[in-house]
This record gives structure tokens, sequence and C-alpha cells, in this order.
């Protein structure tokens, strides 16, 4: 079945090339024009992934992002029309997968919702593929990959799909240091064009969410001038 694509935003003529392009390349899409029916529409259990602008009516991109993420992991693509990273980062915080500035090259949006729906439904690599159990435990942490869950101490912990996809490639080779620009490749799946503070932001979250101390980390650590890689159990 083809995947399921809620745009959100408030600019009709941007909606209607979009989703006509989104047709071509065998989505489905459903559209909403301000944050009260993006909210709304945003509870089909069926979506796929969310293409969400910061500048809406009613309810902004930002606000509707985290309450999504109240309920939901489904991959988030923020759009904005500002330039500045303050904002690209504050998206990446409350929750989102990824983020594009207006104006965006459709075929780079179509390329990262590609990679967001494939890294979603092979979380690790195609060498590593099949051959993998289906759930992996590392002292008081599991990893369910078949159902994108993480449990620490046997209490579930909420991450999006990217901060699972971070903590599956780390976990799955511990001692390996991987450079900002390594994860990116790795993760997003692309030639990411971004920021590689947005790595920063995603393992500070990931530490917020998993370590007793965030700042004196157990799990995830850091080599400095490197990168980042997952505590080796003796």
């Amino acid at each position: 079945m083809a995947a399921k694509i809620l745009i959100i935003d408030d600019e009709p003529l941007l909606v209607k090339g979009l989703k006509h392009r989104l047709k071509q390349e065998g989505f489905q899409v459903v559209c909403a024009y301000d944050g009260e029916e993006g909210l709304e529409k945003a509870k089909d259990k069926d979506l796929d992934l969310i293409i969400l602008d910061v500048m809406l009516p009613k309810i902004d991109g930002f606000t509707l992002c985290k309450e999504i993420r109240r309920t939901s992991n489904i991959p988030i693509i923020m759009l904005t029309a500002k330039g500045e990273d303050v904002d690209k980062i504050v998206g990446i915080e409350i929750g989102a997968d990824d983020y594009l500035t207006k104006p965006f090259n459709t075929r780079e949006l179509i390329a990262r919702i590609k990679a967001l729906l494939r890294r979603v439904k092979m979380p690790y690599t195609k060498e590593e593929g099949a051959q993998k159990e289906a759930m992996y435990q590392v002292g008081d942490l599991r990893l369910d990959f078949s159902g994108r869950r993480v449990f620490l101490n046997d209490k579930e912990i909420e991450l999006t799909s990217k901060e699972f996809e971070i903590l599956t490639l780390l976990a799955r080779h511990p001692g390996r240091v991987y450079s900002r620009q390594s994860l990116l490749e790795q993760v997003w799946g692309y030639d990411y064009m971004g920021d590689t503070r947005t790595v920063d932001v995603h393992i500070r979250r990931l530490r917020e969410k998993l370590e007793e101390d965030p700042s004196s980390p157990h799990w995830i650590l850091t080599k400095w001038g490197t990168g980042y890689y997952f505590k080796e159990m003796i």
C-alpha cells in the first residue's frame, strides 16, 4: 500500500503543487491548511509521515509538533520560511525528524521523505538486515527492533524515529566512534546539507531520556573532537 502523507501548510498554491508531485511519486496525500485542522487529521492512524509548516494560523507548527509527539512517533519534516539556525534547531528539539527552509527544491523534499520512510522500515543497514534478531538487550536497556520500542529498567522510553535510529546504530556497535557527519549520512540516509549540530541536538535529547544524569552519561559517550559512541559493556 502506498505511504500516506499529511501536508499541513496555509499556502494553497504550495500545497496544491506539492500534493500533485507527491501523487506522481505514488503517495497518498491528505492536506490541512491551519493548525487545528492539522491536529485533527494527524490523529489518522494510517498516516506514514507529516510535512508541517512552522507558520500556521490557529496553532503554530512548533506547538502542533509537540502536540503530535505526545501520542505519536510518526516522522515529521518541518518547513520554515526563516533561515535562522535557532528556528531549525528548535524544530528538532520539539521532536521533528528533519527540516527544510523555504523556498525548497521539491526533489530534495521527496528524497528526504523517501529516506525517512525507508529508515522507518529498515532501522539498520542492509548488511545487518535480516540476520539480526528482533530484540537487543544490553544491561537494563532493551531495544525492540520490530516494534521500534525502547525499554529502560522495563519502562518504555518514548523516542522519535531519528532518536531510535541513532540509538540503534550506536548500540549495535559499542565502542565504535561515529563522527557527526557519519551519523548524518547513515541515519538520515541521504546527502544531508544541514548543520551537523542537528546530531548534537538529537544526542542531547537521547541523553535526557535515557540517562540518570545527562551531563555525566552512562550509555552514549562523547569522543571529544571526533564524535559519539555507545559504551562497551565488560
